[in-house]
C-alpha cells in the first residue's frame, strides 16, 4: 500500500509554490555556474597539460649577452645532458591606433615551444605576423588587419597561443602579467631576422632534458646540476627553469586553485540553503502539530514523517542539480570558458564529460541538505504525539514571558515578534553576512586596484629607470646613476620571490631619503608584505647560487611600485664586490638617446609599473559585476524566504488582528517594520565583520602572488553596501506587504486551542 502522507505534497508544492520556485532558480543557477566552470576548467586544463607534450614545451630557458658559438653548444648539451633550442627574440615597439605596446617576436617554432593556431593561418612571407590572440582581443584587432612594428608595417595573418606564454608575462619576477601592452607574435625567420640589426636581440636558449625528471624534486636537482654546467661555459643574463617560469605554470596554478574556491563556494550555500529549508519546514511542522499528533497517534512512526518532511526539499534539491548541471554543459561551461580566455592565452580545448564534476555538485549538495534537514527534523519530531496534539512543542517547561521594557504597545510588539522569531533572525544574520562578504569582495577590488594605479604613479622614482648590459655614458642632463640587481627572499614556507636591489647615488634627487652606510632602507610593499619593522634584520640570497646577504632595515621608503630595498651605491659596490664607481642603471625623467638600444636591458616606464592594475581590470571586470549580481541576488533571496517564514509564522495572529480591526498598513507596521530593524541591524553589523574577514585572508591571497598591492577599501563601498542593502530589502517588503494583505480573517478561528 502507498503511503497516503505522498498524496499531500501536490497541496504542499501548491501552496508554497513561490518560496520552491525562488529556491530551484537559486540552486539551479548556482550549481549550473560551478559544474559549467568545472567542466570548463576539467576540460582547458587537459588541454593545457596535453600542450607540454603537443607543443613540445621546453624544460627551462636561459639568456646570454651574445650569440653561444656551435662548440660551446656542444659541451652544454653533453655535460648537461639536454638539447638546445635557439630561441632568439627582439621585443619592438607597436602601435595600434594610437596605443602604444611591445610585441615579443619569435621565429615560427617548429622543433619547441611550438604555437597553437587559432584563427588564419601562419606567416608566409617576411611582411606578416601572426599575433597572440589574447592581445590581439584585449587591443581590437583581427586577421588582415595592418600594424606596426618598430618601423615596419605587417599584416596580421593569424592568432595563435604560444605553449610557453600561456600567461603573457614579460618578465618572470613581475606579480601580473599583461596582455594589453605586451603581447608575443611569431614571424618568419628572415621576417624576425630582418629586427635583429636594428634592434637588442635577445639571445635566449631553450633546453630539453635528454632523460625526463621522475618529479618535482629530481628537476629542481636536474636545473640546479644544469645551472652549474651552463655557468661553467658562458655569462648568464637569465636562468629559467619550467618549473619557475609564471608565463608557462601560472595558468596552472590558477585553474587548479579556483576549483577549490568555487567549490566552497558552493557548499557555504547548499548549507545556508539547507538551513533556510530546515527552518521553514520546522516552521510547517508548527503549524500542522495537531495533524502530525494524530497521525503518530494512528500509528505513523517518527521515520514516516521525517521521511515525509524531507521530500520536498530533497526533490527541489534533485531537480536543480539536475537542471543546474544540464545548464552547466550548455550555456554555463561557454560563460566560465569565456572568462579564461579572457585571462589567459590558451590553445584551443575539447569539452571532456567530467564524472568528478557532476559528484561534487550533485552527490555532495544532495548529502549536505540531506544530513542538515535530517538532524534538525529529528530533534523538531521527536516529542509525543500527545504534545504534537496539544500544540505544545517545547521540550523544556514554558518559560515565563520575558518582561518588557514600559515603551509604548508598538515597540514592546515589535520586541515580542523580534524574540520569537530568535532562530530565523539568526539565519538570516548568517545570510545577510555571507553575502557581504561577497560582495564587498567584488566591490572593494575596483577602487583598490584604482589606489594601487594612483599610488605607484604618485610615487614613482622617475618616468624611466634604464637598466644597462654595461656601463655607459650619457649627455641627458637629468639622468642620475644607480645600481641594481635581484635577489631572491628566503622566507620558510614561503614561495622565493624576487627583490630588487637598489644602489643610489649620493645626495640622489629621485630618492629623497637619507640612506645609511651600515644599513638599508625597504620599501613599503615589502614590509607590510613581509611584516618588517625598523630594527629588523632581512636575509636574501642570490638567484642562481646559495650565496646569501643579510641587512639591517634602517628605513622604509614609501615606494609601493615594487618589493624593492635601497642603499647607498658606494654601500652596493663593496657588498657585490663591483669597482667602486660601477653602475648599471640611470634614473632619469627624460627619454635617454644617445644609448644604443642594444645596451639598454631595459627600460621601466609607467606602462611597467601600472601593468598589474591593467590586466586585472581585463581580466576580472566581467568578473566583479558577476559576484556584485549574485551577492545581491542572495541577499534578496535569504531576507525573502526568512521574511515570508516570519510572516507565516504569525499569520494567526495577523488574521487575529484584522478581526480586531488593525488595518492592513498598521499590521506591515507592526511585522515588518521588525523584521526592518532586523534586516538593517544584520546589514550594519556584518558590514564590520565582512571587512575584518577580508583582511584576514587578504595577506593569506597575496602571499602566493610575487609582488604586493596594498589592501585598501575606500570608505564609500561600505554606505554603497548599505543602501544597496537597504534597496533590495525594500524590493523584498513590498512582496511581504502584499502577502500580509492576503492573509484572510478566517485563518484566526481555524486554530482555536
Amino acid at each position: 500500500m502507498k503511503n497516503p502522507l505522498r498524496k499531500r505534497l501536490p497541496k504542499e508544492l501548491k501552496s508554497e509554490m513561490g518560496k520552491y520556485i525562488v529556491i530551484f532558480l537559486f540552486l539551479a543557477a548556482t550549481i549550473g555556474f560551478i559544474s559549467g566552470f568545472l567542466v570548463a576548467d576539467g576540460s582547458m586544463l587537459a588541454a593545457y597539460n596535453e600542450s607540454f607534450t603537443k607543443y613540445n614545451i621546453e624544460d627551462g630557458n636561459f639568456e646570454t649577452g651574445d650569440k653561444i658559438n656551435d662548440e660551446t653548444i656542444k659541451n652544454i648539451e653533453k655535460d648537461g645532458k639536454v638539447t638546445l633550442y635557439n630561441n632568439y627574440y627582439t621585443e619592438e615597439k607597436t602601435k595600434i591606433k594610437s596605443n602604444e605596446s611591445t610585441l615579443r617576436i619569435f621565429n615560427i617554432r617548429d622543433d619547441v615551444n611550438k604555437a597553437c593556431l587559432m584563427k588564419g593561418k601562419f606567416p608566409e612571407s617576411k611582411d606578416e605576423i601572426a599575433v597572440d590572440r589574447m592581445y590581439a582581443d584585449n587591443n581590437k584587432i583581427s586577421v588582415g588587419d595592418i600594424i606596426t612594428c618598430g618601423d615596419k608595417k605587417l599584416k596580421i595573418t593569424g592568432l595563435v597561443a604560444l605553449s610557453d606564454y600561456s600567461a603573457l608575462f614579460s618578465d618572470n619576477s613581475d606579480m601580473m602579467f599583461d596582455a594589453v601592452k605586451f603581447g608575443t607574435a611569431v614571424m618568419t625567420k628572415e621576417g624576425a631576422e630582418e629586427f635583429y640589426d636594428k634592434s637588442r636581440v635577445h639571445y635566449n636558449y631553450s633546453w630539453k632534458y635528454d632523460k625526463k625528471p621522475a618529479d618535482d624534486i629530481d628537476e629542481k636537482k636536474m636545473s640546479d646540476d644544469f645551472t652549474k654546467v651552463v655557468n661553467r661555459n658562458v655569462v648568464l643574463n637569465g636562468y629559467t627553469p619550467a618549473f619557475l617560469n609564471q608565463a608557462i605554470h601560472f595558468t596552472g596554478n590558477d585553474m587548479g586553485g579556483d576549483k577549490s574556491m568555487m567549490l566552497t563556494l558552493l557548499y557555504i550555500l547548499i548549507a545556508i540553503m539547507a538551513f533556510v529549508f530546515a527552518i521553514t519546514t520546522s516552521n510547517t511542522i508548527v503549524n500542522e502539530s495537531s495533524v502530525i499528533g494524530t497521525l503518530r497517534a494512528s500509528g505513523y512512526t517518527k521515520g514516516e514523517m521525517v521521511r515525509h518532511y524531507m521530500t520536498m526539499p530533497l526533490i527541489v534539491c534533485v531537480i536543480s542539480c539536475i537542471v543546474g548541471n544540464i545548464l552547466g554543459y550548455t550555456v554555463f561551461k561557454n560563460i566560465a570558458a569565456g572568462l579564461y580566455y579572457g585571462s589567459y592565452s590558451l590553445p584551443t580545448y575539447k569539452t571532456i564529460w567530467n564524472g568528478n564534476a557532476f559528484v561534487l555538485t550533485t552527490v555532495v549538495p544532495l548529502i549536505i541538505m540531506m544530513l542538515i534537514n535530517f538532524v534538525i527534523l529529528v530533534n523538531k519530531l521527536s516529542l509525543s504525539p500527545l504534545k504534537f496534539i496539544r500544540r505544545d512543542l517545547k521540550k523544556n517547561q514554558r518559560a515565563k514571558a520575558i518582561r518588557l521594557p514600559n515603551f509604548k504597545f508598538m515597540s514592546r510588539f515589535r520586541l515580542r515578534v523580534i524574540g520569537q522569531n530568535i532562530p530565523g533572525y539568526i539565519m538570516l544574520l548568517i545570510g545577510i553576512g555571507f553575502a557581504n562578504i561577497l560582495l564587498l569582495f567584488g566591490m572593494m577590488l575596483s577602487p583598490l586596484i584604482n589606489n594601487y594605479q594612483e599610488s605607484i604613479l604618485n610615487n614613482m622614482i622617475s618616468n624611466h629607470q634604464y637598466v644597462l648590459k654595461m656601463p655607459v655614458a650619457t649627455k641627458t642632463d637629468c639622468a642620475e646613476k644607480f645600481c641594481m640587481t635581484s635577489l631572491k627572499t628566503t622566507v620558510e614556507n614561503r614561495k622565493a620571490e624576487d627583490i630588487s636591489i637598489y644602489g643610489i647615488s649620493d645626495n640622489s634627487k629621485y630618492i629623497k631619503a637619507d640612506l645609511p652606510d651600515d644599513g638599508v632602507y625597504i620599501s613599503g610593499g615589502f614590509a607590510e608584505k613581509y611584516d618588517i619593522k625598523t630594527g629588523d634584520s632581512i636575509t636574501l640570497k642570490e638567484q642562481y647560487e646559495d650565496k646569501r646577504y643579510s641587512f639591517k632595515v634602517k628605513g622604509i621608503y614609501d615606494y609601493p611600485a615594487a618589493l624593492s630595498v635601497f642603499m647607498p651605491r658606494k654601500q652596493y659596490n663593496i657588498i657585490f664586490n663591483n669597482d667602486k664607481n660601477f653602475f648599471n642603471g640611470y634614473f632619469s625623467d627624460k627619454k635617454i638617446t644617445d644609448i644604443d638600444e642594444k645596451i639598454i636591458y631595459s627600460d621601466i616606464t609607467k606602462d611597467d609599473l601600472t601593468k598589474v592594475t591593467r590586466q586585472l581590470k581585463v581580466s576580472m571586470g566581467d568578473m566583479f559585476h558577476m559576484v556584485n549580481v549574485f551577492s545581491v541576488v542572495l541577499y534578496m533571496l535569504i531576507v525573502y524566504l526568512l521574511c515570508k517564514l516570519i510572516i507565516e509564522k504569525n499569520s494567526t495572529s495577523i488574521s487575529m488582528l484584522k478581526i480586531l480591526g488593525y488595518e492592513n498598513r498598521e499590521i506591515s507596521r507592526l511585522y515588518m517594520m521588525s523584521n526592518t530593524i532586523v534586516v538593517v541591524a544584520s546589514t550594519l553589523v556584518t558590514l564590520p565583520i565582512a571587512g575584518a574577514v577580508m583582511k584576514a585572508i587578504y595577506k593569506n591571497v597575496m602571499y602566493e602572488y610575487s609582488g604586493w598591492l596594498p589592501l585598501y577599501i575606500e570608505p564609500k563601498v561600505y554606505l554603497e553596501m548599505a543602501i544597496m542593502g537597504i534597496i533590495a530589502y525594500l524590493v523584498v517588503a513590498l512582496i511581504e506587504n502584499r502577502k500580509i494583505g492576503k492573509i484572510p480573517m478566517v485563518d484566526a478561528l481555524k486554530n482555536v486551542e
